[in-house]
């Protein structure tokens, strides 16, 4: 049970929010109004169809559902004919247009529906990919304090100029990218490198725009305009790679063109070629319409859908949001995997792994318990692991006086008449001086070391590169001026990682790769554990895009695992991109294509392994409908297909291809793909 002197901790100072998104109401996009009224009348309309109601009183439903979902891409179209450019959306309308004109309304206003709620849906993509690109850059404040001979201004962080001076206070993010000139302090920059920790900063750091300051003040020189920061190079990658993601390729429209001026030149050759050898108008109208109907993609667009629709919605039931039928699609095609570090192979919460006692009359919950006290006023993330490690093992921690904190180098206080300091090592051993993560952190007076303080020093030493070493963050706790122990705190390891990156290797063929803005000994620490070989560590942004386009030169299809805003610009880039949702910032969580909201790594592989099944139900429909088509087609150019026939072998195919796709709605088809 936790000691009381532990609940009586004060709450921390909340850091300054991010600013809120600024989302789109689903219901503020036109596409999405008119798919949503075509889609009702269709809903209303049909039930009423089925059960023989008067024409007059279902035919009205239909007209609204033809009307509201058929004018948008009609008109399209007909602005593309003008360009001599004919495309299949217009083609569905024309096949909707011609169901009805022989009395097949129900026909016609699913092929509408259909359409309309799939550009809607493209629609509303495209805005929230917008929407998330403009919080990004929100992430800077649009203030800064520069200061000039005259003293302090505020002006917009937009006018900063290179070699500008500002002050950042406490609590304040960063305007620009720069050089800390004067201060010290612990800046938290999760959002640029993914680091878990703050990092502290001193003169000559480099900052970045849109990082949060800790408790000290800083003097930074402006190094960058603000359109070349690193917030506003991120916003210019996810843009880029945003657009070449659109679903109409260069292949895909080749096919969309010559599968609908096929269609379009033999239903006109079977309506004006007999017409001119004299065979009967009604006949033969009712042929070129039969044609067009049989040979309408409804059971294609059947094909595609059910199978993708039933394992995005059977994922959904396990957590996992896929936000497309693209997205479900370039899942099974992966044949590579990044993945990001700090919040997801780690949950991205530093904890105490162990304790190293460094000589002296105190025990290790003895040891703990003093620096749990001493960090408890404190709100640094490592003070909170301290203190979250004495209460997981239920140590009772004594009141601390005299508090004080020096931001970038540790806390002091005295506790039962002790004086206790906790915080970094002074000075790295010499097997960490080239260690990119080696922070500065506190002296200890010569005049308070007692006689055993050198062989203390020295057994810090080496906990200290042993720690470091292996990856740990190690901090030093002195009694009276000498070491008694080293903390090594590290990122917990999420349940199940290990698992999940051999299911990936197996899925892909090929082992994964670390994708790090952390520095190489944790990156290393976290890839052993989990059996990864391929570390890239310390990357920015736009380096994680460049791992990601050197996989695609070689023909490797990669799908990114990340939570960051500094992971978004690669989920973008990727074949496919999933973010991990608990922690995933906003950014993240709009640009890639796949959400795990339960943030189970667990289900990143069994996904992958749904939509492998997904597209192999994919290709039996297609077969199954093209055969159908073909067979229908033939007959009614061979010979006389009736009209009724027709409609029953088109929507019987519709029909069997639905049913067939359905299958992935099924609790087994998760589980046989590893969930």
């Amino acid at each position: 049970m936790a000691s009381p002197v532990l609940d009586a901790r004060p709450a921390a100072r909340s850091a300054p929010a991010a600013p809120p998104l600024r989302r789109t109401r689903v219901f503020a996009l036109p596409e999405v109004r008119w798919a949503a009224l075509s889609a009702a009348a269709f809903l209303a309309a049909f039930p009423l169809d089925l059960a023989g109601a008067p024409a007059w009183v279902w035919g009205p439903l239909y007209a609204v559902c033809y009307l509201a979902g058929g004018w948008e891409p009609g008109w399209a179209g007909l602005r593309a004919l003008r360009e001599r450019s004919l495309d299949v959306d217009l083609l569905m309308v024309v096949a909707a247009v011609g169901a009805a004109a022989i009395g097949q309304y129900l026909d016609g206003g699913l092929l509408i529906v259909i359409f309309a709620v799939s550009g809607a849906l493209e629609a509303l993509a495209t805005r929230r990919t917008a929407d998330s690109v403009r919080g990004l850059l929100d992430l800077a404040p649009a203030t800064a304090v520069r200061l000039a001979g005259s003293g302090e201004e505020t002006v917009p962080a937009a006018d900063l100029r290179v070699g500008d001076t500002v002050l950042v206070r406490p609590g304040e993010r960063l305007p620009a990218d720069g050089t800390v000139l004067d201060g010290t302090s612990d800046v938290d920059q999760a959002t640029i490198t993914g680091e878990p920790l703050p990092v502290p900063k001193a003169p000559g750091d480099g900052v970045f725009a849109g990082t949060l300051n800790g408790t000290g003040a800083l003097r930074v020189r402006v190094d960058e305009d603000a359109s070349g920061s690193v917030i506003a190079r991120i916003v210019a990658m996810v843009e880029e790679a945003s657009a070449t993601k659109a679903p109409t390729q260069l292949f895909i429209e080749k096919v969309e063109q010559r599968y609908s001026v096929g269609v379009v030149v033999a239903t006109l050759a079977l309506f004006a070629v007999p017409l001119a050898f004299g065979a009967d108008l009604t006949a033969t109208l009712l042929r070129a319409m039969t044609f067009m109907i049989v040979a309408s993609p409804c059971a294609v667009v059947l094909a595609t859908m059910p199978p993708l629709l039933s394992a995005i919605a059977n994922a959904g039931r396990h957590g996992v949001l896929v936000k497309s039928a693209v997205a479900m699609e370039r899942l099974g095609r992966i044949d590579r995997v990044a993945l990001d570090k700090t919040g997801t192979l780690t949950e991205g919460a530093p904890r105490v792994a162990e304790v190293r006692p460094a000589g002296g009359p105190f025990t290790e919950p003895e040891v703990l318990a003093l620096a749990a006290a001493a960090e408890l006023p404190s709100e640094h993330p490592l003070a909170r692991a301290v203190v979250d490690a004495a209460r997981r093992r239920g140590l009772t921690v004594p009141r601390a006086t005299d508090f004080s904190s020096v931001p970038g180098r540790g806390v002091r206080a005295v506790v039962d008449g002790r004086v206790v300091e906790v915080g970094r090592p002074a000075v790295p051993p010499p097997a960490a001086q080239d260690g990119p993560d080696v922070p500065a952190a506190q002296h200890v007076p010569a005049e308070q070391e007692a006689p055993d303080a050198p062989a203390a020093q020295e057994a810090q030493a080496a906990a200290v590169r042993d720690l470091e070493a292996a990856g740990r963050t190690a901090v030093v706790v002195t009694v009276d001026g000498v070491p008694v122990a080293v903390l090594g705190v590290a990122d917990r390891l999420r349940e199940g990682a290990a698992d999940a990156v051999a299911a990936l290797t197996r899925l892909s063929g090929t082992a994964p790769v670390l994708l790090t803005g952390d520095n190489e000994r944790a990156a290393r620490r976290v890839a052993d554990d989990v059996g990864i070989t391929d570390v890239r560590a310390g990357l920015l942004p736009e380096d994680k895009v460049a791992a990601v386009r050197e996989g695609e030169r070689a023909g490797l299809r990669t799908l990114v695992v990340g939570d960051g805003v500094n992971d978004a610009p690669a989920l973008a880039a990727a074949h496919c991109g999933v973010a991990m949702g608990r922690a995933g910032s906003d950014l993240a969580l709009e640009t890639a294509d796949v959400v795990v909201v339960r943030d189970e790594l667990a289900a990143v592989p069994a996904v992958v392994a749904l939509s492998r099944r997904a597209r192999r139900l994919v290709v039996q429909n297609l077969v199954i409908a093209g055969v159908c088509i073909g067979a229908l087609v033939v007959w009614d150019l061979a010979g006389h297909l009736p009209l009724p026939l027709g409609v029953a072998g088109h929507e019987g195919s519709t029909v069997l291809v639905g049913l067939n796709g359905l299958r992935l709605l099924r609790e087994r088809a998760w589980r046989g793909a590893g969930g």
